[in-house]
């Protein structure tokens, strides 16, 4: 009798997000679905041009956005940055025809002229920083998506790689680190993650640490 090896299973595919795709969709038609949802559903929506993406996150989805915020707010904190946080506030921009309830949204060099009040997406320049996280994939082309709206800075995170981009003329470039936090290298947020699937306080109290140890100058902050 001759044995055949079984083949090695194929890996799965992390699932971090559950995402339903409607094509040939207009302005009015996004606007009418927008509408109707509900303010306090899980999902979020995305349209593109005639493409509605509605995402519904899952847990390793919201670990993973959940722990980035809060690193960006340590490193807001300890340099003493001013900060407006957006979240996943609905950014609509009817003369491109594109709308989006990203991860996380927020304004930083651009906070004194949004703050105390609601932005006007019509007038006001788009938050300074946003970041996605896509474990799964998506038909959103998001850095033409993003660049197109002028965001200046874009964190793209599927589950493994953090990626970096900086708006110029008009196109993304990846780059090694953020232009927000130029002092952080990409290791310390895998790091981050990494200690906080453990223990999260630990991980918040590593990173302060981390920057006391090299910073100690801005320990008074």
């Amino acid at each position: 009798m001759t044995l055949t090896p079984l083949e090695p299973p194929a890996r799965l595919q992390p699932q971090g997000e559950r995402r339903v795709v409607f094509r040939g969709i207009d302005w009015e038609g996004y606007l009418q679905i927008l509408e109707i949802l509900p303010q306090s559903r899980g999902s979020r929506l995305i349209y593109d041009n005639g493409i509605l993406e509605i995402t519904m996150p899952l847990e390793d989805h919201e670990f993973a956005r959940c722990l980035i915020e809060r690193f960006i707010v340590i490193l807001v904190e300890l340099l003493g940055l001013p900060m407006k946080t957006m979240g996943s506030t609905t950014m609509n921009y009817p003369k491109f025809k594109k709308g989006v309830e990203q991860d996380n949204a927020y304004y930083f060099q651009n906070q004194p002229l949004v703050k105390g009040r609601n932005v006007d997406f019509s007038q006001d320049p788009p938050p300074d920083l946003v970041v996605e996280v896509d474990i799964t994939n998506t038909d959103i082309a998001k850095n033409q998506f993003y660049a197109s709206l002028g965001v200046p800075e874009l964190w793209r995170f599927d589950g493994q790689v953090w990626r970096i981009y900086q708006l110029l003329s008009g196109v993304y470039r990846e780059c090694d680190r953020s232009p927000t936090f130029p002092q952080v290298p990409k290791e310390w947020l895998y790091d981050f993650l990494t200690t906080a699937r453990e223990d999260e306080v630990g991980a918040m109290r590593a990173l302060r640490r981390r920057w006391q140890t090299l910073y100690p100058e801005s320990s008074d902050r």
